[in-house]
């Protein structure tokens, strides 16, 4: 494999006005300088998907619009297959697609199937190869009947999924989703998933996806780079960021007899914190270093049923990780 984007000390500095009185805006404006991206240098190999991920303002959709060339950094290099973005290159452009969950690149007052059309003559796209890939992207998606509408009539799942088939239409070799599922409901979020999965195993297509869901993280992507104030703080894969940063173990203890939560409280407190509770149930987090005698002694307490052992959920990770102070 060979990389097919490479940033060296990618920096990215904004102008934002500084606080003042209504009058000194008015009338003596200041502005200050602040750092949105601070250096981060990384390598993504070709067929790879990747998470890049960080807190809301940690700068990862601004990383993400300077490998594309919509924003020009402040220092720093970035090279997308061979290229530098800032440049727009017409040969790299064919090569990327890009989907934002809160904008649409299609033409609202045309259906998709005429957006594809135009895309078709714009990128040069063979005709058998383009409807193969309507028909069976369009199945996949669950959206074939949808296509011929005008696009502002479509629901958000139905024009999220239009989205994802005009992205891939032209058979990118980089695909970047920033929040490609949100706002959605669970099925379309799924199918969504299965697409990039798809496209990304059997196309070989690079992706590299933002998320606040954890589960577009764990279905799709291999690898996570993590940026918080700016700076890249993980880089690594997804089954390593578990293991590394994953000190804790989640235990759900089912009982036979109803209770509240106070009473569950007084009960199982001196083995972990409580995370939720029921009427017959209690989920602890405990140190899994201290699993096997904490599980022995819930086990010999009266009225246990069963006890489910769990990983910690990836979100509870990535949260620590977005609360640790940077060095």
């Amino acid at each position: 494999m060979k990389p097919v984007i490479t940033t060296q000390n990618l920096k990215k500095d904004f102008l934002v006005p500084a606080r003042q009185s209504f009058w000194q805006r008015l009338f003596t404006p200041k502005y200050e300088e602040v750092t949105a991206v601070d250096n981060i240098s990384f390598h993504i190999m070709e067929g790879e998907s990747v998470a890049l991920l960080g807190p809301n303002g940690a700068g990862k959709t601004t990383t993400m619009k300077m490998m594309t060339g919509i924003l020009y950094p402040t220092a720093g290099s970035c090279n997308v297959l061979g290229y530098n973005p800032n440049k727009r290159n017409p040969a790299m452009l064919k090569n990327i697609g890009f989907v934002m969950g809160n904008k649409s690149t299609l033409s609202m007052d045309l259906s998709p199937m005429q957006n594809y059309e135009l895309n078709r003559v714009i990128y040069d796209i063979d005709a058998t190869r383009f409807y193969n890939t309507i028909d069976e992207l369009g199945e996949l998606l669950e959206v074939k009947d949808h296509l011929y509408k005008q696009t502002r009539k479509l629901s958000l799942g139905q024009r999220m999924k239009a989205e994802m088939i005009n992205s891939i239409l032209h058979r990118p070799k980089i695909l970047f989703l920033d929040e490609p599922t949100i706002g959605l409901d669970i099925s379309s979020q799924n199918n969504i998933r299965t697409f990039l999965k798809k496209v990304n195993k059997e196309l070989g297509t690079t992706i590299i996806l933002t998320s606040h869901n954890m589960e577009d993280i764990s279905q799709v992507s291999e690898r996570v780079l993590i940026i918080n104030q700016g700076k890249l703080v993980y880089d690594n894969s997804l089954e390593m960021l578990k293991r590394t940063f994953s000190t804790k173990k989640y235990i759900k203890v089912i009982v036979t007899t109803k209770g509240n939560s106070r009473s569950f409280e007084k009960k199982f407190k001196p083995f972990g914190d409580i995370v939720s509770s029921g009427k017959d149930f209690v989920t602890l987090e405990i140190d899994k270093n201290r699993q096997a005698p904490i599980i022995a002694a819930i086990l010999n307490m009266e009225h246990v049923h069963d006890i489910d052992i769990e990983g910690v959920p990836l979100t509870k990770i990535i949260e620590s990780i977005f609360k640790k102070k940077l060095d």
